[in-house]
């Protein structure tokens, strides 16, 4: 094991045993926000000093089996002992460079996940409103709640632009590599001919911002319009300026909300979505800086980029990011998402190993 990742886990360990006499202290209990903090700090820890421990076990049962292995008697028993303590130690100290990765911040957060159709007309609109249900599917599978803020329907039935809000654990960790451009590929129902059409959707996600503590908006900095919500929504929507459109002056983006009836909840779901989209624009700016330097594979986020494409008459979807095709659309496109996010999670924590070889 590298001298850097072993001293790092001493420190863990030992503040670990600071943390088990800090929670078992009367005055520690009696304050509650400090008795969480240590607790989720304690939660994080505990695992990766475990693993540990369990590496340290391994190292004394391949010094045990060395030691064996000076009895005539025992060495071919010993060397068979020694070779299974080696290839755990390997395996554990990969699982222990894994745990010790930087984790994104961002990643236990609730989010905000936008589907705009892109190129194609009416059927991309209608693919967009397939998004739509992909993801609600997959939030439903993992028990997470979904709220539309915003949607701007098309005729036939899809969205040119859906906004949700999907409140759950992880929700970005598990989510976050689906922004980017995503194509479908079959016959479009309005298609007389029988002809294959290629279409496109832009998805994006962000992790739901904080506007007190995450990031400044100059009150200054806004304009705030209100007008009268079109489309359904009863009597009552349409006859009073409940909607809400916030503009970002110095940016220049513009946030609409007009689901709600009433206008101020409009304005702090629209507010919601500012601070959002301000905070990912920082991170895009600051994640492309590092893009420079290191070209990251499923990180990036970038709206142009094509991610992925839905391949309706062969029934497979394929990620281009990492060249893994399922042919399973039918699964997928029902939320069955699972083994892709997983491989696109496989995949990063892979990219960040090999920055951190790099650069020991």
């Amino acid at each position: 094991m590298k001298p850097s990742l072993a001293t790092k886990l001493a420190q863990l360990t030992q503040r670990l045993d600071e943390l088990d006499r800090e929670l078992a202290s009367e005055t520690v209990t009696a304050k509650l926000d400090n008795y969480r903090k240590l607790t989720r700090e304690h939660a994080e820890i505990g695992p990766v000093v475990a693993l540990y421990r369990h590496y340290q076990q391994s190292e004394r049962d391949l010094a045990a089996a060395l030691d064996m292995a000076a009895d005539p008697d025992m060495k071919a028993f010993a060397e068979e002992e020694a070779e299974a303590a080696k290839a755990r130690l390997a395996e554990l100290e990969i699982e222990l460079q894994k745990a010790l990765l930087p984790r994104d911040p961002n990643d236990e957060r609730n989010i905000f996940l936008e589907v705009r159709a892109g190129t194609g007309g009416e059927e991309s609109a209608l693919f967009a409103a397939n998004l739509y249900r992909m993801y609600t599917r997959y939030a439903e599978r993992q028990r997470w709640q979904v709220e539309v803020i915003s949607e701007n329907a098309s005729d036939l039935g899809g969205f040119r632009e859906v906004i949700l809000r999907i409140v759950g654990q992880g929700a970005y960790s598990k989510l976050k590599f689906e922004s980017g451009g995503h194509r479908v590929q079959r016959v479009p129902e309005t298609e007389a001919q029988g002809r294959i059409h290629t279409s496109a959707c832009t998805v994006a996600v962000m992790p739901e911002a904080d506007p007190i503590k995450d990031i400044a908006i100059n009150p200054a900095d806004l304009r705030i319009d209100t007008f009268r919500a079109s489309g359904a929504g009863g009597q009552h929507i349409n006859k009073t300026d409940s909607a809400v459109r916030i503009t970002h002056l110095p940016s220049g983006l513009v946030v609409e909300c007009q689901d709600d009836r009433s206008q101020h909840r409009n304005k702090a779901q629209a507010m919601a979505v500012l601070a959002s989209r301000l905070l990912d624009r920082e991170r895009a700016e600051r994640q492309a800086k590092e893009a420079a330097t290191r070209k990251s594979l499923v990180g990036s986020g970038d709206r142009s980029e094509r991610i992925r494409t839905y391949n309706f008459p062969q029934g497979r979807v394929t990620d281009h990011r990492i060249n893994l095709t399922l042919y399973k659309i039918d699964q997928i496109m029902d939320g069955e998402l699972t083994e892709l996010i997983a491989a696109l999670a496989a995949e990063h924590q892979a990219e960040q190993l090999q920055a951190l070889a790099e650069g020991s």
